[in-house]
């Protein structure tokens, strides 16, 4: 768990820096410098950019972490990444032309609720080729186990440039039209720095000579398009079906906020499946099942460790929390404590999905896909009209929860692995207890000290149990080494 620990731990702290940044633009710049109308539309226009990423990037990205290691000759990984430089553009081309001959049919339909989203259709086409081909170049640094710089760019490059854009709107410097063009530039930006990190590490020498294996690899990607599109669409079709189905787009922005405090638990996740990507590939194509069963174990507890402790800290202090924003995004409460839950359990899943897709059944992750996607859409249909953005919360909830238990059934059933020990009880045991502690006594001083003094507390008793309980010998050594104990 070397290399995973120290590319994790670097990766978590760029990740936090991101989120860092990215509460401020959520809870309190774009809350109080853009009008929520046009929040809202920010928030749709990356949403649906989102979904149509996997698209735009044909699962290239995909591929390029399953089979790079599999490539042993120069000449044969040269074709390969050739190969997976230009295969985007066999959607990317057709899809830039659909929308040319078809802006007005198009737009007329993202608009049908908010007419406002009519004059941002190519906004949306732009932002999703940006996306994808960042993907791609992320990959080719992934699968030289760098990842520091390519997490760095994906979470906290784009927030800083957006902060940035933002106080711009407040001073006046830009008006809000130009600020979501500003948008559109960071993320194109972006995929360009990408570009050149990537290639410095390994410069692409053209080589067109298809694979032997071409066959299987395109089978894969166009699997991965659908697969890829359903975790995108799981992460926002929630905010693209509010966007859509009431009224006000305002409540995208109010459920936004509420996602955006909850999806912190998901940061430890975000920063280890960087490295744990390209390792479970590794030992996928080397048949070592022996260290694929340890990696999945150990991430899945130390991921349920940190996560759980981020779980505490939100759910303990949420209250305080909106104590400080506007009254009016109170409605998203009942939102961060239903998919903080959610994103906990993702978490403890450690390295299922790096197991699936990049197993030879990867074909199985998209049957489950569709139908959760189909799931999650009718849900939301059921649930948005009764209960607005607390339905979709439920939606979101129960979609994710039922994704999850199914990956986990059918790896223990194939591989005969499974992620849980008497140690994720115990975490579990232990979250419960200080929950029930912390949750409804606050101290009587302003929400800020209140969240500090008690996040102070939860911290030292929670980490103390951990020590005291071993659950995790990697967490407990990094203690002992920060702690010099």
């Amino acid at each position: 768990m070397g290399i995973i620990l120290n590319q994790s731990f670097k990766n978590t702290v760029t990740t936090y820096l991101g989120f860092g940044l990215g509460a401020i633009n959520t809870l309190f710049l774009y809350t109080n410098f853009l009008t929520d109308e046009y929040y809202g539309l920010v928030a749709f226009l990356l949403s649906t950019a989102n979904i149509m990423m996997p698209f735009m990037a044909f699962g290239a990205h995909n591929a390029i972490i399953k089979y790079y290691s599999a490539f042993v000759s120069k000449n044969s990984t040269n074709g390969f990444l050739t190969i997976m430089l230009f295969l985007p553009l066999v959607l990317i081309i057709p899809v830039t032309l659909i929308g040319y001959f078809s802006y007005d049919a198009i737009g007329a339909i993202l608009s049908r609720e908010n007419s406002i989203v009519a004059n941002y259709t190519w906004h949306i086409f732009i932002l999703a080729i940006a996306m994808a081909y960042f993907e791609i170049f992320f990959a080719w640094t992934k699968v030289q186990l760098q990842t520091v710089f390519g997490n760095l760019m994906k979470e906290v490059f784009h927030r800083f440039a957006i902060m940035l854009l933002l106080l711009a709107v407040h001073f006046k410097y830009l008006n809000v039209e130009e600020f979501i063009i500003g948008l559109v530039i960071v993320y194109v930006l972006r995929t360009a720095l990408m570009k050149l990190y990537a290639f410095s590490i390994r410069f692409p020498k053209l080589n067109f000579q298809i694979p032997e294996n071409f066959n299987a690899i395109l089978k894969y990607a166009l699997l991965m398009i659908i697969a890829g599109s359903v975790a995108m669409m799981i992460l926002d079709i929630d905010k693209f079906m509010i966007g859509l189905m009431v009224e006000d787009i305002e409540q995208v922005a109010y459920y936004s906020v509420a996602i955006f405090i909850a999806t912190v638990i998901a940061v430890p996740q975000r920063a280890m499946h960087q490295i744990m990507m390209p390792l479970t590939a590794k030992y996928l194509n080397e048949g070592d099942s022996k260290a694929l069963e340890d990696l999945y174990k150990r991430s899945s507890i130390n991921l349920l460790v940190i996560s759980g402790f981020i779980f505490l800290l939100i759910v303990l202090n949420i209250n305080q929390l909106y104590l400080i924003l506007p009254p009016k995004f109170t409605g998203g409460l009942f939102v961060v404590f239903i998919i903080s839950i959610a994103k906990l359990y993702d978490n403890s899943l450690g390295s299922n999905n790096a197991i699936l897709f990049n197993s030879d059944y990867y074909k199985m992750v998209l049957v489950f896909g569709v139908i959760l996607a189909l799931l999650a859409i009718i849900l939301n249909a059921i649930f948005i009209p009764v209960y607005g953005i607390n339905g979709s919360a439920i939606a979101t909830f129960l979609s994710i929860a039922i994704y999850n238990t199914i990956k986990v059934l059918f790896v223990k059933s194939e591989f005969n692995i499974q992620p849980y020990s008497v140690e994720s009880i115990k975490i579990c045991i232990v979250l419960a207890i200080l929950f029930l502690l912390f949750y409804f006594w606050d101290f009587n001083f302003h929400p800020i000290v209140n969240i500090a003094l008690k996040s102070l507390f939860v911290m030292i008793l929670y980490f103390t149990m951990v020590l005291r309980l071993r659950v995790s010998n990697d967490i407990s050594q990094q203690i002992k080494k920060y702690l010099n104990i």
